[in-house]
């Protein structure tokens, strides 16, 4: 097993859009309830620090893997997909550096069930993040997956997969991200 440390850099802004699970007042309108929770959307930790899942890097990787369908060399018409699917794992967060209470919001018409072309608009607001950077470290579990071929799927997946709400994948453009450099070694997923 590898893992590497990768310094990632955002290319455009990150918004998140977790579920809220709070409910309304009995006499509560709906723009005033939208207000109160509107940061429940964020992910934060215990002292309210927000960061990046894990897994949105690792999903980001994976379809990227899906989507370029690179053939495994010397392996007829095998290719890494299904390796990047369950032969790699990000265990812990990015942490951002900022505080829920420092986020800004960013007001938005969109569907009231939050699915594209819904008949029925709402004012909605989702944390926004005009910028970020980190390391993400990646475990490698599949020796099929070699350092040249993961950056190059990395690298595809900062372009047109993206982490978050509006990413590219999805047909939006937050969410991009560049990796800065990358620090290979080998080693075990505690170490």
């Amino acid at each position: 097993m590898k893992k590497v440390r990768v310094e990632l850099v955002s290319m455009s802004a990150y918004s998140q859009s977790r579920k809220i699970v709070s409910e309304a007042g009995n006499k509560e309108q709906k723009a005033e309830f939208e207000k109160r929770v509107w940061r429940e959307r964020m992910h934060c930790d215990d002292s309210g620090e927000c960061f990046i899942p894990p897994m949105q890097f690792k999903k980001s990787v994976e379809i990227a893997a899906k989507f370029l369908r690179m053939r495994i060399p010397e392996k007829d018409r095998s290719e890494y997909g299904k390796h990047f699917r369950a032969g790699i794992l990000v265990t812990e967060p990015l942490m951002l550096g900022v505080s829920r209470d420092d986020v800004k919001g960013e007001w938005l018409y969109v569907s009231s069930k939050g699915t594209p072309g819904g008949a029925r608009r709402v004012m909605k607001c989702f944390p926004y993040f005009p910028s970020w950077k980190g390391i993400v470290t990646f475990h490698v579990l599949d020796d099929t997956i070699t350092e040249d071929v993961f950056e190059k799927h990395l690298i595809e997946a900062g372009n047109f997969v993206g982490i978050g709400r509006f990413r590219p994948e999805r047909g939006g453009f937050y969410g991009r991200y560049q990796p800065k450099s990358f620090d290979w070694s080998n080693g075990s997923i505690e170490g």
